[in-house]
């Protein structure tokens, strides 16, 4: 079964979690199907997607290429194979008043972006903290692909990734899924 084939995702913050970060990931019907760890003390952020929760199956690397970076990029390496599947930039100055970030392909050409969608809600987010969500939408040729909704919940961080939009699946689920989980791990430490 390929756990890359659904339209929409669930990921969740792990509660009690000392340090670092960690997610699980859920299947339309509430399973657990991935989980992710941002490693602790780490000077780049190194994030990886695993098969479970016992870590026996790493699937996806997700590394900062610099040192703390307001317009950091992230590659996506598919670790069973040790090939990128693509990269996603933070958009430094642009995320000042609205969180961007670029999607690149595997050789680093820009694809599509994820953008907050409401200029006026995300300024207002910057006062309220997490007292709002965020709310993304990812495009791709000027044509909405995915959006990536945070539940009201200011204790537990809860985002569902939905793709139902990409018919053609132009966008590469390991790479979706991988934007859901920084959002997550970087926007999501904002609130």
């Amino acid at each position: 079964m390929d756990r890359f084939q659904y339209q929409t995702y669930v990921i969740r913050r792990k509660v009690l979690k000392l340090v670092g970060g960690a997610f699980h990931v859920y299947d339309p019907q509430g399973q657990v199907i991935f989980f992710s760890e941002l490693k602790a003390f780490k000077l780049k952020e190194d994030i990886r997607l695993y098969s479970g929760e016992d870590k026996r199956e790493e699937l996806l690397t997700i590394k900062a290429r610099k040192i703390i970076d307001i317009a950091s990029t992230y590659d996506v390496v598919d670790a069973t194979n040790g090939q990128k599947v693509g990269a996603l930039k933070r958009r430094g100055l642009k995320s000042v008043l609205r969180d961007e970030w670029a999607i690149l392909d595997a050789t680093d050409r820009e694809i599509g972006k994820i953008q907050e969608e409401s200029m006026f809600v995300a300024l207002l987010r910057r006062f309220l903290s997490n007292l709002i969500p965020q709310h993304f939408k990812a495009e791709m040729n000027g044509t909405q692909v995915a959006s990536y909704d945070q539940n009201f919940n200011p204790f537990v961080l809860k985002l569902t990734v939905d793709l139902s939009r990409d018919k053609a699946k132009k966008f590469d689920r390991r790479l979706a899924l991988a934007a859901g989980i920084l959002l997550c791990a970087i926007e999501g430490r904002q609130g």
